[in-house]
């Protein structure tokens, strides 16, 4: 259990270097690269949600307009 534990953990630091790597954020310093993931998780958030909200009544708008659904 506990190897499983520290491999999980090896693999995530592994992901999060990539995710670092790939996006440059290993040159902002640490308060930078905290606005940054600020921002970037809030976007999506707002981006899952507004999906969430609105696509089931553009889905029903659009099976509406082909009179899939009556």
């Amino acid at each position: 259990m506990i190897m499983a534990l520290g491999s999980a953990w090896k693999h995530m630091s592994w992901l999060y270097y990539q995710y670092l790597l790939i996006t440059a954020l290993y040159m902002l310093e640490p308060w930078e690269r905290t606005v940054f993931n600020s921002l970037l998780v809030s976007v999506a958030g707002m981006a899952v949600y507004t999906g969430y909200v609105f696509m089931p009544q553009h889905i029903m708008a659009i099976l509406h307009y082909f009179e899939v659904v009556q």
